[in-house]
């Protein structure tokens, strides 16, 4: 399937009217392509794989027959050349028919659009620039060529995703490259990426977070193993059982980005850990409208009349409509203010718009419950899906709800470098 042949398939109105939100050509086509896959392929799928915990296997298959692994490749390396803000709204396109394909690839993207454009704002050495380069080639030509699929495992049994202590995953440096040892947790796509992206720490006396490594570990590296089981309220089928690496030799190459520049992106280019909400703005699109849908009487199952002239319901849809716009016009806000050293300001309002992402989708979700009644509670319906799925996403890391809590009130009091002594 081509992204610039989309088929003359009927699917549902744009999350952002292209008109009112000054969507450029590219956005248009490409949140279009993500919806015609959505309606045709994934959404018949999502409920299989959720009941079963499988990995959407054959969703993967899709994206990537549609070139969407390379979404944020850049167009003279072979890719869709997406930048942040338009990949983000495919994201979310995306998560509106299958909240865990929407998660999942969003770790997969993230190998590419951390290390794209997001780099290039940074201050490099020519050197590192140039090492940098060599790198991109390499591990954009297995996405391109071979359709590779990469993770991002980062978080530990720890603080260190949170960006506050050192990673415990380490990497020594070896003869020809780096040998890692280390345990990864919640790793999603475990068992189906072709390679995972580690944020380890480079093993050295006195390590600090500058030292801190994006590299890329073969699944079939020996010494690589998958362990556990993954059996979750929701977001069940990402398949993010426990990575352990023993001894596990990589060759140099396999850095994703040169040492040191992760620590320097965290910092200067903040918005690059919001890229979660992508999926979780979808999924309260889902949750208003299956409402809508199912008040009216058209959802095929359903086993009732319409309801939509109850006032009572009237008035539940109307909250529902006000909740999803505030939540809306936050969120492309910030997608739209991205970027390298952002102001004050902007870092508190992607604080607060991760904030409100996230807790908004669930709290939609139990409004969407209480509104449409106890028949739209089987499983037949998404309804209870959405509401599970809705319900992880404040326990993401690194900006967990509790996180940003923290962050928010910290920063909006103390200037960097100030304290109370």
């Amino acid at each position: 399937m081509d992204a610039m042949k989309i088929d003359a398939v009927k699917v549902d109105k744009p999350m952002f009217e292209p008109s009112a939100f000054g969507l450029t050509d590219r956005q248009v086509e490409l949140t279009a392509l993500a919806r015609q896959l959505g309606k045709t392929r994934f959404v018949d799928r999502t409920a299989k794989n959720d009941v079963a915990a499988a990995f959407p296997v054959e969703n993967f298959n899709d994206l990537r027959d549609a070139g969407m692994l390379a979404i944020c490749v850049p167009q003279e390396m072979g890719g869709l050349g997406a930048d942040f803000k338009t990949y983000m709204m495919v994201g979310a396109e995306i998560g509106r028919y299958c909240g865990t394909t929407a998660l999942t690839w969003n770790m997969h993207v993230c190998s590419c659009l951390w290390t794209g454009d997001l780099v290039d704002d940074l201050v490099l050495t020519d050197a590192q620039r140039a090492e940098h380069q060599r790198s991109r080639e390499f591990h954009y030509g297995r996405i391109v060529n071979d359709g590779a699929i990469y993770s991002q495992p980062g978080s530990e049994a720890n603080r260190a995703a949170t960006g506050e202590i050192l990673f415990s995953t380490k990497a020594e440096k070896v003869a020809g490259g780096w040998k890692v040892n280390g345990r990864k947790i919640f790793a999603s796509l475990s068992g189906n990426a072709n390679y995972y992206g580690v944020l380890c720490c480079e093993k050295k006396e006195k390590a600090q977070l500058r030292d801190t490594m994006y590299v890329a570990v073969p699944a079939d590296a020996q010494g690589v193993s998958v362990v556990g089981e993954w059996d979750t309220l929701g977001m069940r089928g990402t398949d993010s059982r426990t990575l352990v690496f023993e001894d596990v030799f990589i060759p140099a190459e396999e850095q994703l980005m040169p040492l040191g520049v992760y620590q320097q992106a965290g910092m200067r280019w903040p918005h690059m850990f919001t890229v979660l909400t992508a999926t979780y703005m979808g999924v309260a699109q889902a949750v208003y409208d299956f409402t809508v849908s199912y008040l009216r009487g058209e959802v095929p199952g359903m086993g009732v009349s319409k309801r939509r002239s109850s006032p009572l319901k009237q008035a539940s849809v109307a909250e529902m409509r006000f909740r999803l716009e505030q939540t809306k016009a936050l969120w492309y806000q910030m997608i739209s203010e991205a970027r390298v050293d952002p102001s004050k300001d902007q870092k508190l309002r992607a604080y607060a718009t991760q904030y409100t992402v996230m807790e908004n989708a669930n709290e939609m979700a139990q409004m969407a419950i209480r509104v449409c009644g106890g028949h739209s509670l089987f499983r037949q319906f998404p309804l209870e899906r959405l509401y599970r799925d809705s319900r992880c996403g404040a326990l993401m890391l690194p900006w967990s709800v509790e996180r940003c809590i923290e962050l928010t009130g910290m920063e909006a009091l103390y200037e960097p470098g100030e304290t109370d002594d």
